[in-house]
């Protein structure tokens, strides 16, 4: 952690008092710390005292530019390599999941791009509420990552879930992070996935879509994370839980997901697509509930945009990764597939196969190569599957491939 500049954002609770230790004990741990804090906070804890232990000026107010030279609340934002928000109480979630910055603390955090922690400290009525949930989920969709609090006895004299983290432990974390930082093979890469089904409409009822669950799209997002990677995961419809520290677009129909995937694929260093995507949606899509008749039903199909072979045709320095969910002749098919679609790895499974479909915990999985060659995989965990799919790749990228 030495020389690492934290940014700590504190909102006012009694909490304020943890965040006072926190700055201590970062600093303690080598990390250059400054301090934001809003009006609420410093009737809790007087910005003197953070000053005292950060060594660092505290900034309380947006409009007291303390340098003339630089815009206060964008000098620091971009100081720092990771900002934590402890305490982070519901409004201060609130503002940030809905944008708003009208005060120093929710200004600096919508400017600035270094990762940002919330740690969140409540009564346990207020965490549980639904819009405090959904705040939650809104920022965790945009790759923001929650020290979760403890449960205990709360200073409302309620027991339950609302208690900041101690700062050992937020001290613990973030100095595994930048350890793990350093030495993570994907750190500064960019890392696209899809995952999910989709849906394509027949009226304001009806869709077609698939039995993809996106446990395997979320466990590679997952993995490339804890790789280091900026991850940005493009799901379809699923009732997965979004993961902490990652990006995620919701989509519906494979159109919408082309698009989501076109949009970021000049950036990207890696594209990985779980995803089951429709080859075909209705012609023609109705406008109202279409009432049942006697007799049979026809309906016109056209063709979806192949996202996987216009990846591949538009590919410059992508490293390009696709699945191939089959039933039968699984190699004839991969390898038939890697080549038309111009990937760089194909991830193939039979479907057909205990402990392979969808739905499941665990994958069976052989992965094929552009020069020809493929690597067949023991059933394991969809996790596991994730972390040795992502070690290939990196093995087959440091070929210069």
């Amino acid at each position: 952690m030495n020389g690492k500049h934290i940014l700590l954002c504190v909102s006012g609770g009694i909490a304020v008092y943890k965040a006072a230790a926190l700055t201590s004990k970062l600093k303690q741990a080598g990390a250059e710390v400054k301090v934001v804090m809003t009006e609420s906070a410093q009737q809790f804890v007087t910005p003197i005292t953070f000053q005292a232990l950060s060594g660092q000026p505290v900034y309380t107010d947006t409009f007291d530019e303390k340098d003339p030279m630089k815009i206060a609340h964008i000098d620091i934002a971009d100081w720092a390599d990771l900002v934590i928000v402890a305490p982070a109480t519901a409004n201060m979630i609130a503002k940030m999941a809905n944008g708003i910055g009208d005060d120093m603390v929710s200004t600096v955090l919508l400017a600035g791009t270094a990762p940002r922690w919330i740690a969140p400290a409540m009564n346990v009525h207020m965490h549980a509420h639904p819009a405090v949930q959904n705040n939650m989920n809104t920022l965790k969709s945009f790759g923001y990552r929650f020290i979760e609090p403890g449960e205990g006895y709360l200073a409302c004299g309620y027991t339950g879930k609302g208690r900041l983290e101690e700062p050992e432990v937020i001290v613990a974390l973030v100095a595994d992070y930048f350890s793990e930082h350093q030495h993570k093979p994907l750190a500064g890469k960019k890392v696209i996935v899809t995952a999910g089904p989709t849906r394509e409409a027949v009226d304001p009822v009806r869709f077609f879509t698939n039995r993809s669950t996106g446990k395997m799209g979320y466990a590679v997002a997952e993995a490339a994370r804890d790789l280091g990677a900026d991850v940005e995961l493009i799901s379809g419809p699923v009732t997965i839980e979004p993961p902490s520290g990652i990006s995620i677009t919701h989509v519906e129909s494979a159109e919408e997901m082309f698009q989501a995937v076109m949009s970021s694929y000049d950036k990207s260093d890696i594209v990985v697509k779980t995803a089951a995507v429709a080859d075909y949606r209705p012609k023609r899509v109705h406008d109202h509930k279409m009432k049942k008749q006697d007799g049979e039903l026809s309906m016109e199909l056209e063709r979806t945009t192949d996202i996987l072979k216009t990846l591949g045709e538009q590919k410059k320095h992508q490293f390009l990764i696709g699945f191939a969910a089959e039933t039968d002749n699984v190699k004839t098919y991969a390898k038939r597939k890697l080549e038309s679609k111009n990937a760089d790895m194909i991830v193939a499974n039979n479907v057909k196969q205990a402990g392979a479909g969808f739905g499941g915990d665990t994958n069976i999985i052989t992965i094929f190569y552009r020069d020809g060659s493929h690597k067949e995989f023991d059933m394991m965990s969809k996790k596991e599957a994730a972390v040795h799919l992502l070690t290939e790749a990196i093995e087959q990228m440091g070929d210069g491939q």
